[in-house]
């Protein structure tokens, strides 16, 4: 950063951390002692579809590195288009194989990143559940390098529990990078993985 960017208040963008996802496994014992969610074992990969021969064969591959898993139990990681345009990949574990979820979203961020298509990655996603059937998404950004809580209220209403989402940014801050500007906190709706 020179002294021009200094001078006009210009900031050097944040390079994506993928290793931050490695930290969820602990962060969810956290989770779990602090506000009783425990992992569903389902978790997405969102980014911006983009045309094209690469970007088509991109996907293929990871979707064949994913599914050539021979300890996947559940069903094939899916793509799916959600209804604002974007696609996620998602990928589904047994709750107890936080880790290798984790280790499925990384791959899907490897790739895309190292075919040259980091700039459409937008975020990552894995779901919580408590025993009252509450969800919870622990979100990390891919352009901040940053986690925040999604929670979502039941119902067919878009309305978040914020208090819980406050309460899940407290229990956390020791485990996980967590985002500081509460406006960044988007919502994601309709999530698949969530």
């Amino acid at each position: 950063m020179g002294l021009l960017d200094i001078l006009l208040g210009r900031t050097k963008p944040v390079v994506p951390d993928l290793d931050q996802l490695f930290a969820l496994p602990s962060a969810a014992v956290t989770l779990e002692a602090a506000a009783s969610f425990t992992p569903t074992g389902h978790g997405a990969v969102c980014f911006a579809t983009v045309e094209g021969a690469a970007f088509d064969q991109t996907h293929r591959e990871v979707r064949a590195l994913l599914d050539a898993d021979t300890e996947r139990t559940g069903p094939p990681v899916e793509l799916e288009r959600d209804a604002y345009g974007y696609s996620w990949l998602v990928s589904r574990r047994a709750p107890d194989e936080l880790s290798l979820l984790v280790n499925d979203l990384h791959a899907v961020n490897s790739s895309m990143e190292i075919n040259g298509f980091g700039p459409q990655l937008l975020c990552s996603l894995a779901g919580f559940r408590d025993d009252a059937g509450r969800s919870l998404a622990l979100v990390y950004l891919y352009k901040r390098g940053t986690f925040y809580p999604f929670a979502p209220l039941p119902g067919t209403g878009q309305r978040r529990d914020n208090a819980l989402e406050l309460q899940v940014k407290a229990a956390l801050a020791g485990d996980l990078r967590i985002e500081q500007d509460l406006g960044r906190w988007f919502p994601v709706w309709g999530a698949p993985g969530l």
